[in-house]
């Protein structure tokens, strides 16, 4: 299996680990939202079923379904940046995903810089030997716990607070 290098993705500083519990990563997308939840320690993210976007009301319902079973205390998502580090339309878009999904949650939110996670996600399924079909109903499940476990590592390095 193909090692990823997480070298190319930045995220926020940790702060503390006062706040214990599971935190949830998305990679959200125009047409589906990735999604991956940690263990209770905060060491393992884990896929789980890519939610199929019908409307921003009805995604934001569903997420609430989301946090509210796993017992979410925090929320990482990806922000697409362009290989320049700018910010393109398609993050103008998840922010105001991200705000109406807010108004809804006390839940901190963390961005994190997604560039390249689709890429290593297709290149990690293709290894897997997952057919292109396959590979198409995966990659935002796995770019979720990409970006979820780069976040958990980099906790668990630095010693940060979640």
């Amino acid at each position: 299996m193909h090692e990823f290098d997480s070298s190319s993705l930045s995220f926020a500083s940790p702060k503390d680990r006062s706040e214990e519990g599971r935190i949830l990563g998305l990679d959200i997308g125009d047409k589906r939202i990735g999604m991956a939840v940690s263990d209770p320690m905060g060491i393992t993210a884990q896929g789980l079923p890519t939610l199929v976007r019908n409307g921003a009301k009805q995604a934001v319902r569903d997420l609430m379904g989301i946090i509210m079973k796993y017992d979410i205390k925090k929320i990482v998502y990806g922000i697409p940046k362009n290989m320049d580090g700018s910010l393109g339309p398609q993050a103008g878009k998840t922010e105001e995903f991200i705000r109406k999904l807010k108004s809804r949650t006390d839940c901190p939110f963390i961005p994190c810089d997604e560039r390249l996670t689709s890429m290593h996600a297709h290149k990690a399924l293709m290894e897997a030997g997952m057919s292109r079909k396959k590979r198409s109903a995966n990659v935002d499940r796995v770019s979720a716990v990409l970006i979820l476990q780069n976040y958990l590592d980099l906790l668990n390095r630095t010693g940060g607070i979640r």
